[in-house]
């Protein structure tokens, strides 16, 4: 247990904190004056049921809110417990790891982002070795320690399989009739993994965007592992080198930079992708709260000139904004109606619409 400025941290990881607050009551009104952080709260998610007398009682004596701030990996039975106990009272923030704008003052980092993802350790680590290391530790602890803290019963064997084998078809449809036979295990089984894997935030599901247009279109959602470092240490990539001759390449960053344009959406928007079963489509498509449609192709090359499928996509859905996220700082015109931009412009871009 320990102090940050007048707040009192208490990490559930730690045996010592977890004896204390084995009468949760007497700590936590004992401090009721301080900012109170409760870290790893799936260590003990018995304490909500203690909170919400607390937080009552308190509101009866003029404390309001903010003093409480709930740390924790997600999980969704724990946020629907949490929900259920302290409806009213809670409020949520999906807290992500570092994004291209946060580190978009050191014009060296993009790279050393994409390659070695968002998490602070693998970030700030002295070399890309280490923070190789330190993500292939976060995998096995992860898979081996933290999951089945959740209550999961399932072979980390399989469930790191299934993982690298998202990282190999990152950004493709999710066919769970494939992976079941690869994985040998049913479809069913392989539905509930992915489940698990997109409720922890590891994994995104991206729903396709469905239009009256006339066209067949594609039902399947695409798949991305959320964090670019974890692509990369899943598939083994531990340099910049590696990754510029391995066939992820681009796959790799157009979920990095869908990643990073999800994680500032304003409001009420909304993000899909598009497919027609012949080949027209979009990266990504952005719905605002106004049923206005931004249509957004990735590019990792400089060359930023995009295929006719796009065009025609465009055609479909009739956007207000089309954009091509490209690896360089330039902003410019490429076709009528479309610009050329950075993922850092465009995130702020998105950011202040909020």
């Amino acid at each position: 247990m320990g102090k940050h400025r007048d707040a009192l941290y208490i990490d559930l990881e730690d045996e010592r904190d977890r004896a204390r607050l084995q009468n949760p009551h007497l700590l936590l009104e004992a401090n009721q004056h301080r900012l109170v952080i409760l870290d790893e709260i799936h260590r003990a998610p018995e304490i909500f049921l203690a909170l919400r007398g607390i937080i009552d009682r308190g509101r009866r004596e003029g404390f309001r809110t903010g003093r409480f701030l709930i740390l924790g990996s997600a999980s969704l039975d724990l946020l629907r417990q949490s929900g259920e106990t302290l409806a009213g009272r809670i409020a949520y923030i999906d807290m992500t790891p570092f994004t291209a704008p946060e580190i978009a003052h050191d014009r060296t980092s993009g790279d050393r982002l994409w390659l070695r993802g968002g998490f602070p350790d693998s970030f700030l680590a002295n070399s890309d070795a280490s923070s190789y290391e330190w993500r292939r530790n976060f995998i096995r602890t992860y898979l081996e320690r933290e999951i089945p803290l959740f209550g999961y019963r399932i072979p980390s064997e399989t469930l790191e399989r299934l993982w690298t084998m998202l990282a190999h078809r990152h950004g493709s449809l999710l066919n769970a009739s494939d992976l079941a036979r690869s994985l040998s295990i049913s479809t069913h089984s392989v539905g509930r993994y992915v489940d698990l894997l997109a409720d922890l935030l590891l994994v995104r599901r991206l729903p396709p965007y469905h239009v009256n247009v006339g066209k067949r279109l594609v039902k399947s959602p695409k798949v991305y592992v959320r964090d670019s470092g974890l692509v990369h240490a899943l598939l083994e990539i531990g340099t910049i080198e590696q990754l510029a001759g391995n066939p992820i390449l681009g796959m790799s960053w157009e979920g990095f930079v869908i990643e990073n344009l999800i994680s500032v959406l304003p409001w009420r928007s909304h993000a899909f992708f598009y497919r027609t079963q012949v080949g027209a489509e979009i990266d990504l498509v952005i719905e605002h709260g106004d049923g206005s449609l931004w249509a957004i192709e990735v590019k990792r090359s400089l060359a930023t000139r995009v295929d006719r499928g796009f065009h025609v996509a465009r055609e479909d859905l009739k956007p207000a904004r089309s954009f091509v996220v490209h690896s360089g700082d330039d902003r410019f015109p490429i076709a009528e109606g479309v610009e050329a931009i950075s993922v850092v412009e465009l995130a702020r871009e998105l950011a202040s619409m909020a």
